[in-house]
C-alpha cells in the first residue's frame, strides 16, 4: 500500500503543476480571494457544482468568468431575472411551417461551464429547470433527452436572501450544489491592491487559457485514485451522522437541528476532500482536508430549527461545534 501511495504522490506532484499554473493565471485578474479560487478549483476537480453567496461587489461573477477564461472550453453566462422562462435555459422546439416539422433549438445550457448569475432572482420553475441538468448532466426537450457536454459545471452566484427582490432557492436545488461558499470582504491590504490594479476607466484585465477540457477529465480521474484511509472514511461518516444524531457524539445540538445532512453530503465530502488533497500536491487525504472543505459541503445541508434562529444560531456555528466535538483520527 505504501508503494502505491508513493506512486500516486509522484503523479499528483506532476499533475499539480497544471493546477498551480491555473491558479497563477486567475491571480493575474483576481486579487486575493485564495479561498474562493481554491474552492472553485475543487468543484472543477470533483465534478461538483458550486454556489457562491455574498453581497454585491465581491468579485463572485468576475472570479467565475476568469476561471472560464483559463480553460479552453465553452462558456455561457446566464443572467437570472424574474421573467426568465425554463425554455430560455434548456431550449425549445421550433415549428417550421415550410415542411410542417419541429426542430430542437438548444438553449445556452449546452456549454461546459455555466455561470448562473444571481440565481435567486429567478422564480422556482426556472431554478427547477436546472435540476435535471445538474444531477443527470442531460436535459429533456419535449420527449427527447439530450446529453450535456463533458465536463459540465454550474457555478452560481446569489445575493443573501435578505436582499430585496430575491427568491429562496428550493432545498432540492440547493442540495445539488457540492459546495456553498460564503464570500466575505477582502482585507485592507488586498483592497489597496484592487484599487491600484483596477481603478481605471479602461480596465480590461483578462486571463488566457492554460488547460483544456481533456486535462480536466484526466485530473478528475486522478482525484478518484487519491488514497483514502478507512479511518478517514469513518471520520467523514461520523461528521455527517453528527448532524443527524448529535446526542450520539455527546453534542447538545438536537434541539437546534431540524434536518441533518443526507448521504449525498457523505459522497460530496469525500470527493471534495480528495480534490483538496490533490490541490495541496498530496496523493492521500488527511483529516485536515476533511475539516477544510467540510463547512463548504455541509453549511447548506444542515437546516436549523426555529429555536436556533431565535438564539441567533446558524448552521455555521452548529457545524463548528460538530467539528470541534467529533474525535479526529
Amino acid at each position: 500500500m505504501d508503494a502505491g501511495i508513493t506512486a500516486i504522490n509522484e503523479r499528483v506532484q506532476q499533475e499539480a503543476a497544471a493546477l498551480y499554473r491555473l491558479r497563477d493565471e486567475i491571480g493575474r485578474v483576481i486579487v486575493g480571494q485564495r479561498y474562493l479560487v481554491d474552492r472553485l478549483l475543487i468543484g472543477l476537480l470533483a465534478n461538483g457544482h458550486v454556489l457562491l453567496e455574498g453581497v454585491p461587489g465581491l468579485a463572485k461573477t468576475l472570479s467565475i468568468k476568469t476561471l472560464a477564461q483559463t480553460i479552453d472550453a465553452s462558456f455561457q453566462r446566464l443572467q437570472f431575472t424574474p421573467d426568465l422562462l425554463p425554455a430560455d435555459l434548456i431550449g425549445t422546439l421550433i415549428y417550421s411551417p415550410r415542411d410542417g416539422t419541429f426542430s430542437v433549438k438548444k438553449g445556452p445550457i449546452f456549454a461546459n461551464i455555466i455561470l448562473a448569475d444571481e440565481i435567486n432572482r429567478a422564480p422556482a420553475k426556472v431554478q427547477s429547470a436546472l435540476l435535471e441538468a445538474m444531477q443527470e448532466h442531460q436535459v429533456t426537450i419535449s420527449d427527447q433527452t439530450h446529453p450535456l457536454p463533458d465536463p459540465f459545471l454550474v457555478l452560481a452566484t446569489q445575493n443573501p436572501i435578505e436582499q430585496e427582490g430575491t427568491y429562496p432557492l428550493p432545498e432540492a436545488q440547493v442540495d445539488r450544489f457540492m459546495l456553498k461558499l460564503s464570500i466575505t470582504y477582502p482585507t485592507k491590504a488586498e483592497e489597496r491592491q484592487i484599487l491600484d490594479r483596477m481603478a481605471s476607466t479602461n480596465h480590461r484585465l483578462t486571463a488566457s487559457p492554460v488547460i483544456h477540457t481533456q486535462d480536466i477529465i484526466r485530473l478528475r480521474a486522478l482525484v478518484d485514485e487519491i488514497y483514502l484511509d478507512d479511518k478517514i472514511k469513518d471520520y467523514i461518516i461520523d461528521l455527517v451522522f453528527a448532524t443527524r444524531e448529535p446526542a450520539t457524539y455527546k453534542l447538545d445540538l438536537q434541539r437546534l437541528i431540524q434536518y441533518g445532512a443526507s448521504p449525498r453530503a457523505t459522497l460530496y465530502l469525500t470527493l471534495a476532500a480528495k480534490a483538496h488533497a490533490l490541490l495541496q500536491g498530496r496523493g492521500y487525504v488527511t483529516p485536515q482536508d476533511v475539516k477544510s472543505v467540510g463547512p463548504d459541503v455541509l453549511r447548506h445541508r444542515v437546516i436549523v430549527t426555529y429555536e436556533a434562529e431565535a438564539e441567533d444560531m446558524t448552521s455555521e456555528t452548529i457545524l463548528k461545534s460538530i467539528f470541534d466535538g467529533v474525535p479526529v483520527p
